[in-house]
């Protein structure tokens, strides 16, 4: 999926996350979104490609869409994971 000098499994030193990512996305570029959605519009759908990834709004499929490096995006969810973007009460 990722060509040749890019992040992916195994490259660069980008970690598990990104190999998770390599392994779980859909190599045809679709939208995807998460099964905690379950019905609800109020979601962001993800589509991988080549060599980036895309994110866009559930609700406005038509509507702009944002693009990151696999690095950018892996930089992301581990953040998201690490608790690094949680709201203080």
């Amino acid at each position: 999926m990722f060509p040749a000098g890019r992040a992916g499994c195994g490259a660069l030193n980008q970690g598990e996350d990104v190999c998770k990512m390599e392994r779980t996305a859909d190599r045809n570029g679709r939208w995807r979104r998460s099964a905690a959605c379950g019905g609800s519009p109020n979601c962001v759908e993800v589509a991988m490609r080549a060599q980036s990834v895309a994110v866009r709004d559930s609700k406005d499929p038509a509507g702009p869409v944002l693009e990151f490096t696999v690095a950018e995006w892996a930089a992301f969810v581990a953040g998201v994971r690490g608790g690094q973007f949680d709201v203080l009460a």
